[in-house]
């Protein structure tokens, strides 16, 4: 059993990676996004509310694929390093997978900030992150985010056995998949 945690800050390809890391492995994608819209046209993730129901449905879904005989599953996130609270969440979520005996791979993703301008509006992100389609907004929000967030490790900083730093900006998300699966033997 894997958890392949892909993290990175917002447009740097953490979905289309995992999709294609999908495409060419056992593993189930599991994006950010997929709680995150499903809960939106109820209570705002911004709201308590929000991320109160995203938290409960993806610990759920960690728990129930970690005691599965699935593969594994490949999850997206945005880690702000900066923030005590996400370095527990990635310890919480690792741990269900390592407490049934499963192995966490980490995947850094990075890319300067006018190219992740450019992903964030392609179709593919659009068509499965609805609440990323007013594109002004969101640009809005990759930009100040980045003013309150450090959203990639500093050197040295993530002391995990099976982790990978990858600047994905000239790679296609095939070529980045391919890393990734022969990296960690997937």
């Amino acid at each position: 059993m894997k958890l392949v945690i892909i993290f990175g800050p917002q447009a740097v390809g953490k979905m289309t990676v995992g999709y294609e890391l999908e495409k060419i492995t056992k593993l189930k994608l599991f994006h950010n996004h997929m709680t995150i819209e499903l809960v939106n046209p109820f209570f705002n993730y911004s709201t308590k509310t929000g991320k109160k129901l995203v938290n409960l449905f993806r610990e759920e879904i960690f728990k129930e694929v970690a005691k599965s005989d699935m593969s594994g599953l490949i999850f997206t996130f945005i880690w702000a390093f900066n923030e005590k609270d996400d370095w527990d969440y990635i310890d919480k979520i690792s741990n269900i997978f390592e407490s049934k005996g499963g192995d966490v791979c980490f995947v850094e993703l990075e890319a300067d900030i006018n190219e992740r301008i450019k992903r964030n509006s392609t179709p593919y992100r659009l068509e499965h992150k609805p609440t990323k389609r007013n594109i002004d907004k969101s640009n809005i929000d990759l930009k100040k985010s980045m003013e309150k967030y450090r959203m990639n490790s500093e050197a040295g900083e993530i002391k995990k056995e099976n982790y990978i730093r990858i600047n994905n900006k000239n790679l296609e998300p095939a070529e980045v998949a391919n890393i990734i699966k022969l990296e960690f033997g997937l």
